[in-house]
């Protein structure tokens, strides 16, 4: 079996252009060569109503344990404007030592890395030798998107079939700056609110006869935002409240509108529950005495994996190819590691992220070859041979 450049295959996957949601492509390339390493491939569709179709791909190597497996997901965000781009955002070019392309830095490069490496790690075996666990991947095309038919999706199928898996690593791309700075070990939850304020339309002449609901809208929001939540802790920030949607709906300049709304988001760490946390919400959105309605969605709740025999291989590794300690963090926003947090231990490590979702986004080729070495030592660390 040849050995797989992960320079080439994170080429060859970025110039699949799978804006969320991926549509099977790029997924169709990795489990070809995943299938000539003797990984057991599954193409997974999932699908619920109003929402569109995704493929997902489980591929598993041996059957012991424990099942080491790589997260991580193929669609991408959309360019944005193109003609900004100084290069064409799917052509994968390479410059200045740098790979240019949307899904550069999150997170082909990353699923190209942990697959070179599992080849490098499979090189020299004898045909057929088992070791002494199982390597998986669990790969989406569902994460930039609403994350309905993906990652939770998988873990229910593996359920289904009895299958675990003991250690998962997300290839998110969680350096700043440097590759080795950082690996996530828990994140924040995120509550989103949607809050409704009726009143009734009328002429602006005549307030009278109407009543405007965006005073009360403000109200209410004000008193959400009157005090901090919380002041974090020694392993999380604070918790943050951000208003990110003002809607009236009213384009006129003499008409008193008959409603207003407003969406928030909450970063929470564990001081808070996701019931705890709406009650609190609750408690200070009463405090305007208006009446209002407000919809809640839990998209993610805060979690922390405990040091042990994953984080330690992650830490080792780090430090053994670029000579830094890096820094366990909370920090950042949601990834499918608030999914997989229910079946396993799970942390996250990838490349640099500071051009993740932007212009030009890219990463040195050099940081790659660096992650792939990685990913090998940690494979060796959890996957011992017999």
């Amino acid at each position: 079996m040849p050995l797989i450049d992960p320079i080439e295959l994170s080429q060859a996957l970025i110039r699949h252009p799978s804006v969320t949601p991926d549509t099977g492509n790029t997924l169709d390339l990795l489990a070809e060569h995943l299938t000539e390493m003797d990984f057991d491939c599954h193409k997974l569709v999932f699908e619920e109503e109003g929402t569109d179709p995704v493929p997902n791909l489980y591929a598993r190597l041996g059957t012991g344990a424990p099942n080491f497996c790589f997260a991580g997901h193929t669609d991408v965000v959309p360019v944005g404007a193109a003609h900004n781009w100084s290069v064409d955002p799917f052509a994968a070019d390479i410059k200045g030592g740098n790979l240019y392309g949307r899904g550069a830095s999150d997170m082909k490069s990353a699923i190209a890395a942990f697959v070179a490496a599992v080849s490098r790690y499979l090189e020299g075996q004898v045909p057929g030798e088992a070791f002494g666990g199982s390597i998986s991947l669990l790969i989406t095309g569902d994460e930039e998107g609403p994350a309905v038919n993906g990652t939770r999706k998988v873990l229910d199928w593996l359920r289904t079939r009895g299958e675990a898996i003991d250690y998962c690593l997300v290839g998110e791309p969680t350096n700043p700056q440097e590759l080795g700075q950082m690996i996530k070990v828990g994140r924040r939850g995120s509550l989103h609110g949607m809050l409704t304020v009726h009143g009734i339309q009328g002429h602006v002449a005549y307030p009278h006869t109407a009543k405007n609901p965006i005073p009360d809208l403000v109200a209410v929001l004000g008193e959400l935002n009157k005090e901090p939540l919380d002041g974090g802790n020694e392993l999380f920030q604070a918790s943050n409240l951000e208003i990110v949607n003002i809607d009236i709906g009213n384009d006129s300049h003499n008409v008193i509108p008959a409603e207003a709304k407003a969406r928030f988001n909450v970063r929470f760490n564990n001081e808070f529950t996701p019931e705890d946390l709406q009650a609190e919400l609750t408690r200070r959105m009463k405090r305007a005495g208006v009446e209002y309605q407000i919809d809640w969605w839990v998209s993610g709740d805060s979690f922390l994996t405990e040091k042990g025999p994953l984080s330690d291989a992650v830490v080792r590794a780090v430090e053994q190819a670029t000579g830094k300690t890096p820094e366990l963090s909370t920090t950042g926003g949601t990834s499918d590691a608030r999914f997989i947090k229910n079946m396993c231990p799970v942390v996250e490590f990838g490349l640099v992220g500071a051009t993740m979702h932007k212009i030009d986004e890219h990463v040195a080729v050099s940081d790659i070859e660096t992650l792939s070495n990685i990913y090998l030592d940690i494979i060796k660390r959890l996957v011992s041979p017999k």
